[in-house]
């Protein structure tokens, strides 16, 4: 988990604030309060004087905040906090700590199901199989083939070993830091290095979180970069990738498929051409949900509440200009 500088925790440790608890929260409200101690926790539903509450945890970011004056800490049950971000949602004076890498095993193992599936065409076979037709074919492997992913985060490196297992030549796009390896993952930066990983890539992964520098990164200029009959998967967030442009790609054979997890409106509406273009797969932002995500992401909030409450640095503070 990444870490944090000194959190505010000195207004939980003396016993002055309360955590309001809400949202995805509400069901770990008795192991918070076996942490906090009596009082010091409750369930922001039963609370009408808020002015005492310095922490909320597992609210959403609809939540009127100028209802929490003493407020100092809010925690994120999701890992994607682009919505906490937005102008005017969240006080200056506030931290922000998320849910970051609860989902990195699915997120991986989601991608790399979409990547077998477009290698193979896998939808093919299910269409087959409906028709009762004993349809044998010669289909692709990942072996030898060139992943680029953009985002090397939690999901994009959990993604790249297991890549790596499959025989596959692997890259990445970081945003800090600079050109360079990772073991076996050769690793790029910058607008350069976009462009050299988007004309490199047979498969390309987005697992990038949504921000101010990434939103609209993949358009019709980029996708264009990518080799002929290459791959473009999205399982991190939509409005990323310029869904229009990646339709007209599919549309037009420049790309040979497409696995799409996260989109730009969700519920994809059932107008949408995503869902009849050639080549694509879609999911209903569906990757990471899983017991194993709900278990690591309730084992970060109980480790960042006991954290709170005796002031030490929390887990998964949101740097706000990056916006993860």
């Amino acid at each position: 988990m990444s870490g944090a500088g000194p959190g505010p925790g000195a207004a939980a440790a003396d016993g002055a604030g309360l955590i309001g608890v809400a949202g995805g929260a509400r069901a770990d409200l008795e192991a918070i309060q076996e942490i906090t101690g009596p009082g010091a926790a409750v369930a922001l539903e039963e609370r009408t004087d808020t002015s005492r509450i310095t922490a909320l945890v597992g609210a959403a970011p609809s939540e009127d905040l100028t209802r929490f004056p003493s407020l100092r800490w809010v925690h994120s049950t999701a890992a994607g906090v682009d919505g906490w971000l937005r102008p005017g949602v969240l006080p200056a004076q506030v931290m922000l700590t998320s849910a970051a890498g609860n989902g990195a095993i699915p997120l991986a193992e989601h991608a790399l199901m979409l990547m077998l599936m477009l290698s193979r065409d896998a939808p093919r076979w299910a269409r087959a199989q409906q028709r009762h037709d004993w349809e044998r074919r010669t289909h692709g492997e990942l072996a030898g083939a060139r992943l680029g992913i953009i985002g090397y985060g939690n999901s994009g490196k959990d993604l790249a070993r297991k890549a790596l297992a499959c025989h596959m030549q692997v890259a990445a796009l970081r945003r800090r830091g600079s050109a360079g390896h990772d073991g076996e993952v050769t690793l790029h930066h910058g607008d350069e290095g976009l462009r050299e990983l988007l004309r490199t890539s047979d498969m390309l992964v987005v697992t990038a979180p949504l921000t101010a520098g990434t939103a609209g990164m993949i358009g019709a200029e980029q996708i264009a970069l990518m080799p002929q009959g290459a791959c473009l998967v999205v399982i991190s967030r939509g409005g990323i990738v310029d869904e229009t442009a990646l339709v007209d790609a599919l549309r037009s054979g420049h790309l040979g498929g497409a696995g799409i997890d996260a989109h730009a409106q969700e519920p994809l509406p059932a107008s949408s051409p995503l869902w009849d273009a050639p080549g694509a797969i879609v999911t209903p932002h569906n990757a990471a949900t899983t017991p194993g995500t709900a278990e690591r992401g309730r084992a970060i909030l109980l480790e960042n509440v006991d954290r709170w409450r005796r002031g030490a640095p929390l887990w998964n503070e949101v740097d706000r200009a990056a916006g993860y």
